[in-house]
């Protein structure tokens, strides 16, 4: 079984290096034209791409992912057009190096079932920017979504003269099929839960994974909660919180936080307070210590409903008052669902530490939320916590993955660094799937410094 899986998954390798080595010989312009034709077929037909991902997965809602293919689609392309990739990049002319763009080979992607269109759509356009050749492994409960995905982008490159199988997905499903993969692709892309991302780490292939997300979300004192507010619920709420950077916990001053559960509820969320009700919703949302699949991408009438409590029909996100943080409550951990946790601070410290302590339990190295007019606090709150993204007055959800409105690379992997144990910090970008060839030229009259400029 183990040779039929490797010479399944050869066949797939060697068809990609085929499509490779002609999209290599192709230009900038034509290389920019298959990147952009790939993020067109998913802004096109996001409605019927959103519809079919919900079908199949029955996580999210239509609207939200409709929103999310033509958002998601838009931003990354504005992204990478007219930057280059192909052939020389640049000359430094005081160091003398020009740097030459290379494909870093057959790129084997790991995609989730919580962004099954946007992220095979992202992580496509970013290896195609960079003339390499891609093969995507999904999640088994997107497989058809996925699937289809990809091969209307393959139609779509086929009309514009694109070599075939620069994008291929696997047909056959299977854990051994995906670790063959993983193992003999050039590079490992893997976005997804932790047991997929370690094995990424593991294949013995340079690998780019992401850590879990957590994002504590922070309300400064004396800002403008009301400001705050309605952004946190539309990010908790997106999707049915099933994005990895969506708010999970909110932070607030213990002189206003009776206030801002009251603008809360103001905005349709329904407030959990009593400890039996807590405890309910807690055991709708996590199962013997671990995420109740149950609940994963429902909706808060359907999260309700697993609680055994009731709740209004037009609820937006369920608010649980915890009783401690992410050290003894589960309540500060990740949750799949459009539930956030509460927490009153009795100054700035003690709220980095509540966003530390629940970071600890899950997501150190994700990002943080931070709602504050104060430079003086945003600086401490930055070189505080331990994370790779802090998002400032914004909806976390639709923005630390990158938006018009800030400078981070738009993309669906956000890295976490060492502390998610992830090889990279940042949002993955096109640059990570390209290889830099440094032609360094002589420079005879670069000064050279005496023993005393150097040692003193």
């Amino acid at each position: 079984m183990e040779q039929d899986s490797k010479a399944y998954i050869q066949g797939y390798i060697d068809r990609a290096r085929k499509a490779q080595a002609e999209f290599e010989k192709m230009s900038q312009e034509q290389v920019d034209k298959a990147v952009q034709t790939v993020g067109r077929v998913v802004y096109e037909n996001a409605q019927f791409l959103a519809e079919i991902a919900v079908e199949e997965t029955g996580m999210g809602n239509v609207p939200d992912k409709f929103a999310k293919n033509k958002q998601k689609a838009g931003i990354v392309w504005n992204n990478l057009r007219g930057k280059k990739s192909r052939g020389i990049l640049d000359t430094d002319e005081k160091t003398g190096i020009t740097r030459v763009a290379k494909p870093v080979g057959v790129v084997a992607a790991i995609t989730p079932c919580t962004n099954p269109i946007v992220t095979p759509m992202s992580n496509s356009m970013f290896a195609l920017k960079c003339g390499n050749a891609i093969i995507i492994t999904p999640h088994h409960k997107s497989v058809k979504c996925s699937t289809k995905t990809v091969e209307m982008i393959n139609a779509a490159l086929a009309e514009i003269g694109m070599p075939e199988n620069l994008i291929q997905i696997l047909g056959e499903h299977s854990r051994e099929n995906t670790r063959n993969l993983i193992s003999m692709a050039d590079v490992v892309v893997a976005t997804g839960g932790a047991g997929m991302v370690n094995a990424a780490y593991s294949s013995g292939r340079p690998a780019l994974g992401v850590g879990a997300g957590n994002v504590q979300c922070i309300i400064d004192e004396g800002y403008d909660f009301k400001e705050a507010v309605p952004k946190i619920i539309k990010g908790r709420s997106y999707d049915n919180g099933i994005i990895c950077s969506a708010e999970q916990s909110v932070i607030c001053p213990k002189g206003d936080f009776e206030a801002v559960m009251d603008e809360f509820r103001k905005n349709g969320a329904y407030v959990v307070t009593e400890e039996d009700e807590l405890e309910k919703v807690r055991g709708a949302l996590f199962e013997d210590g671990k995420t109740n699949r149950h609940s994963v991408g429902q909706s808060c009438q359907k999260v309700a409903e697993l609680a055994g409590i009731e709740i209004p029909e037009d609820t937006t996100v369920i608010v649980a008052v915890a009783d401690g943080t992410g050290l003894t409550d589960s309540l500060g951990g990740e949750k799949m669902a459009p539930v956030i946790s509460a927490y009153p601070y009795e100054n700035l410290d003690d709220a980095i530490r509540i966003a530390a302590e629940n970071l600890e339990k899950d997501g150190k190295g994700h990002s943080v939320s931070f709602h504050s007019d104060s430079e003086e606090h945003i600086a401490k709150v930055a070189e505080s916590l331990c994370v790779s993204r802090f998002v400032i007055n914004q909806c976390s959800s639709n923005s630390t993955g990158g938006s018009y409105f800030n400078g981070l690379n738009p993309t669906n992997t956000l890295g976490c660094g060492s502390w998610g144990h992830n090889s990279i910090s940042e949002n993955l970008n096109y640059t990570h799937l390209m290889n830099v060839s440094r032609v360094a030229r002589f420079m005879p009259d670069n000064p050279v410094p005496s023993d005393e400029e150097l040692w003193g």
